[in-house]
């Protein structure tokens, strides 16, 4: 028989900003995704994803900067016990403190699906880089992979519009 998972999301909070890591995943099944993700010191991308997405702020607040429809940016703040859901395909990055963690639900990965991560000119707002990955494994963190790269690059980091070179955070 299946034993259903119950787990104490400030519990595994604490271990996640003692383990420094950035990820805890609390399951993968063959259609869910659940994970506890504790903020970052410096995020820039907009991440693209596959499937629908809820964000749940369990500990501090989150400003979700997302792209509307007409390709500008905007904000949705997300206090502490609140809870947002972000459609498939919406280019968002979600900013919160290292001490701060929320919990996310999505669609687990089909087959050769791609989570895309989007980078702008903090100048002019024009489009840097696009980084895309097939994710099988959350635990993985993607986003610090997509990061990594990026950054390692100082011709992704560089605006073809207005010359601005996004410069690279001292720690990913």
């Amino acid at each position: 028989m299946f034993q259903m998972p119950i787990v104490d999301l400030l519990e595994r909070g604490r271990e996640l900003a003692e383990s420094g890591k950035r990820v805890s995943v609390l399951w993968q099944y063959p259609d869910t995704l659940v994970f506890l993700a504790r903020g970052r010191e410096y995020r820039s991308e907009f991440h693209i994803n596959p499937s629908d997405e809820t964000m749940q702020m369990i500990k501090g607040e989150m400003r979700l900067h997302y792209r509307t429809a007409e390709g500008k940016e905007a904000v949705a703040v997300i206090p502490q016990g609140s809870m947002i859901y972000t459609p498939a395909g919406t280019a968002h990055s979600p900013r919160f403190s290292p001490d701060a963690f929320a919990l996310i639900s999505e669609r687990k990965r089909r087959d050769g699906e791609i989570d895309r991560f989007h980078w702008y000119c903090a100048k002019c707002d024009a489009f840097l880089h696009e980084e895309g990955f097939v994710v099988r494994d959350y635990a993985e963190d993607p986003v610090s992979k997509a990061y990594r790269h990026f950054y390692d690059s100082e011709e992704f980091r560089t605006c073809k519009n207005c010359g601005e070179v996004m410069p690279a955070p001292d720690a990913l």
